[in-house]
């Protein structure tokens, strides 16, 4: 049993852009389909696909490298919001990642969104992970 699904889920995606897999396979929920959406609509992966499987469904997870150096398009990926610790912010309070060349995730009552997203909605929410 895992405590921290989100937190499994970045740090799959993280160890194997390091490990410089191609495909890494995790898992699926709900909200690690809306995530994975996100970063697919952002460019921070090459592709996607979810998958029956016997006991639960899994997502497949294609990384995306830059063609000329051969690094992870996704430099860190961090958790933000944890079970123990959990960070909200205001619409107005939502953070830019790196002066807008990074994305944060927010689950907000209208859906998973960016920062970006959820600032031009109007709405704040739990900021889950910052990606750039």
């Amino acid at each position: 049993m895992n405590t921290d699904p989100i937190a499994d889920f970045l740090t799959r995606v993280r160890n194997a852009a390091a490990a410089n897999h191609r495909v890494v396979d995790i898992p699926a929920s709900n909200l690690k389909k809306e995530m994975t959406k996100i970063l697919f609509d952002q460019g921070y992966i090459l592709s996607y696909k979810f998958e029956k499987g016997k006991a639960q469904d899994i997502i497949k997870i294609a990384l995306k490298y830059d063609g000329m150096t051969k690094e992870s398009v996704i430099k860190d990926i961090q958790r933000i919001s944890k079970p123990g610790l959990r960070k909200y912010a205001s619409s107005s309070d939502i953070p830019r990642i790196l002066n807008g060349l990074g994305i944060a995730i927010v689950s907000t009552s209208k859906g998973v969104m960016t920062g970006k997203q959820a600032q031009q909605a109007n709405v704040g929410g739990e900021v889950l992970c910052y990606v750039y």
